[in-house]
């Protein structure tokens, strides 16, 4: 083997520039391959847009947000966009386009860097005779197969550290703090935040809610001389025999809904069933920025050596996976058979309940 190409897909997450220097590190250092990196995710790919990355080029990365690489979450190969100008959006299929610029690159094969749609590419290319090798990112933590995915420690610590701030301001004027965090089917983030941060609601996709219960805990608390409250609510959360929330739909992305919107109603459901002033604040990208927390540089950096490691031992159309304490690797269709969901009777609910944590159920 001489060249691997790589790539980073879908929203930018903490810990990506550090699996990117392993990545370089391991197969230049100890194995002698070069590594090329498509910018923008697929869309260099597509266009045959790539770098080359050496030990300069990947120095003093390792600790910074974002991707050197740049991403995009809305050019699939498969179904690529070739003209928005007219009433409809011009989609055509560029995936063998890519597989020639992947092989006129002279690359032996990609490891692909990315949540479930991207990693859901790169079984379709994999299929396609391309080695592929996966690397699990979503700040979201909803990839099977993969006890975590980096960049969602970070994302966990930086709505912790929202619900310390909110929780001074919510204490001093007596009103009900709401925080909407990331997770459109998955309440991982939410769940992990909200137990860190002391939160005394936590609304997941998993537990449709109730209004009734919302405010039972709001004035249970009220009773107890508790003059204020803080509730974490996950974006994807939705009302018992109610629905998402969505801000609009994007036509030209690879996951047309936008959702946004169900912090806000949440706490106009509140102030006008209590009387009690209430404030949503939406957290939104900045989950996504910043410096990666010391635990997903660590992370990130195993898996991108492990990726190399699998690379070289032809272990393709698999992701790197934690599993306990190893990184291991799995078939890429386990990773993206399903979500990952919040399991309601898991033992990290249970302990939320027992704190006395509503879940609005």
């Amino acid at each position: 083997m001489k060249k691997i190409g790589i790539l980073t897909g879908g929203g930018d997450c903490p810990g990506l520039n550090a699996v990117i220097r392993a990545i370089t590190k391991t197969a230049i250092g100890i194995y002698g391959i070069e590594i090329i990196g498509f910018i923008d995710g697929f869309k260099g790919l597509v266009e045959n847009h790539y770098r080359e990355l050496n030990f300069k080029s990947v120095s003093g990365i390792g600790h910074t947000g974002g991707t050197i690489l740049g991403t995009s979450n809305r050019d699939n190969p498969f179904n690529y966009l070739v003209s928005a100008m007219g009433e409809e959006p011009v989609f055509a299929d560029k995936s063998a386009q890519a597989v020639k610029n992947i092989n006129d690159s002279g690359c032996d094969g990609l490891i692909v860097i990315g949540g479930d749609g991207t990693l859901n590419i790169a079984q379709r290319f994999h299929e396609m005779g391309v080695k592929i090798i996966g690397v699990p990112k979503t700040i979201d933590n909803d990839l099977m197969a993969t006890d975590v995915t980096f960049g969602f420690n970070t994302a966990v610590n930086t709505a912790s550290d929202a619900l310390d701030k909110l929780h001074t301001t919510a204490e001093s004027h007596h009103r009900v703090m709401i925080l909407e965090v990331m997770g459109r089917y998955a309440g991982w983030i939410a769940l992990h935040a909200g137990i860190s941060g002391g939160a005394d609601v936590i609304l997941i996709p998993e537990i449709p809610y109730s209004l009734d219960k919302i405010i039972d805990k709001i004035r249970f608390r009220y009773r107890n001389d508790k003059k204020f409250s803080i509730i974490v609510v996950a974006e994807g959360a939705a009302p018992q025999g109610g629905k998402m929330e969505i801000q609009k739909l994007v036509p030209t992305s690879h996951d047309p809904i936008r959702l946004g919107g169900i912090g806000r109603k949440v706490g106009q459901d509140i102030e006008e069933k209590t009387g009690i002033e209430t404030r949503v604040t939406v957290l939104g990208h900045l989950q996504r920025g910043g410096q990666p927390i010391p635990y997903d540089r660590i992370l990130s950096s195993r898996y991108g050596s492990a990726a190399v490691d699998a690379f070289v031992n032809k272990e393709f159309g698999t992701m790197v996976s934690l599993q306990g304490p190893s990184i291991k690797t799995v078939p890429l269709t386990a990773a993206i058979k399903d979500i990952k969901k919040v399991p309601t009777d898991s033992e990290i609910i249970k302990t939320g309940r027992a704190i006395g944590i509503s879940f609005g159920d």
